[in-house]
């Protein structure tokens, strides 16, 4: 029974810390006013749980990242995939349709202080990116990048091979290079 009670305690600490890296990055957002409701709906809101998935398991993220996923998707470790993953569908901040265009992908922990504790690797053939303003936060992606949608945000993110947009559009309206990422290949429009 005890051991029931640490366990479940546990779990519920860990997924504090990992929610808590999922709205620690307030910097991503394009509108200040919407950062300080991030911080306030995913610590104290029992609807992030529902509004985020959560996982260290490539299909469960890879399912995240569908049309059919959620609009914030954190990995709690490194992953792999043996085929290309495409990140699709409309999301909203917080997963509220009166939200702004908004999705996130963390590669991170933090700790209560929200001070990054570790970072992840994403190894992937191509990241197919079909949602607007989809923003990698921290981490790695290892692999290529193709961009379809605008908005495109790296954000403290190593790419390690090249990023290409499909238009010269999406490309003007992406912003590469927040908080040091860097992209080791080459960034290209189609």
């Amino acid at each position: 029974m005890i051991s029931k009670k640490l366990i479940t305690l546990g779990t519920l600490a860990a997924t504090v810390l990992v929610l808590g890296a999922c709205n620690g990055d307030k910097k991503e957002s394009k509108d200040s006013s919407s950062d300080s409701k991030t911080e306030t709906s995913m610590s104290s809101s029992v609807d992030a749980v529902s509004g985020a998935s959560i996982s260290d398991k490539p299909e469960v993220i890879e399912k995240a990242l569908s049309k059919d996923g959620n609009w914030i998707v954190a990995a709690t470790a490194d992953l792999t995939f043996d085929k290309d993953v495409t990140v699709a569908g409309e999301f909203h901040d917080k997963g509220e349709a009166s939200g702004d265009i908004y999705r996130k992908l963390a590669l991170y922990a933090q700790n209560s202080d929200k001070k990054v504790t570790a970072e992840y690797t994403v190894t992937v053939p191509q990241l197919i990116v079909e949602t607007e303003n989809f923003n990698i936060v921290n981490g790695t992606v290892k692999g290529d990048i193709l961009v379809k949608a605008n908005g495109f945000v790296l954000n403290g993110t190593k790419v390690e091979g090249n990023v290409t947009f499909e238009k010269e559009e999406y490309k003007t309206s992406a912003t590469l290079d927040k908080e040091g990422a860097e992209i080791t290949g080459e960034t290209t429009v189609q």
